[in-house]
């Protein structure tokens, strides 16, 4: 007899997240604003590794056609396509987090946004338009 636990696959967590941009430069200097370091640069594969302090790594693909005109098809436009719209990262002081990326010059697209599970999040994008959300977990409260 087969077992849920015998059908898993047994995924130890996330091992990187590309994202195709238009300019390697632009991009590597946004995503260093809030800690991520250059790792690898490898332009005959078309890729740029960078790396935050926490272990996310991102694959940065070059060859975006910006055809969408600075338009995020996943976020922006209609019909709704199926894909990746955002990525989330958890963060210990949103609102923290909050000044320190004005104080970068990064726009804040929307938030702090409270939702019904507890947690507390803002919303802002990359030079591709790409959503990128900084949540804070519920907080339990002091008894």
């Amino acid at each position: 007899m087969t077992t849920v636990s015998d059908r898993m696959i047994a995924i130890e967590g996330l091992a990187h997240i590309g994202i195709r941009v238009t300019e390697f430069a632009r991009t590597v200097d946004f995503y260093r604003r809030f800690g991520f370091e250059l790792t690898r640069e490898d332009f005959d594969e078309h890729v740029v590794v960078i790396r935050h302090n926490s272990g996310l790594e991102l694959n940065l693909l070059d060859s975006a056609d910006d055809g969408n005109q600075g338009r995020n098809v996943l976020m922006d436009q209609k019909p709704r396509y199926p894909g990746v719209t955002h990525i989330a990262l958890r963060v210990d002081d949103v609102l923290r987090a909050k000044n320190r990326l004005e104080a970068a010059g990064i726009t804040i697209t929307e938030g702090p946004v409270t939702f019904g599970d507890g947690a507390t999040s803002v919303f802002f994008r990359d030079p591709d338009r790409n959503v990128i959300e900084l949540t804070e977990p519920r907080r339990s409260k002091p008894a």
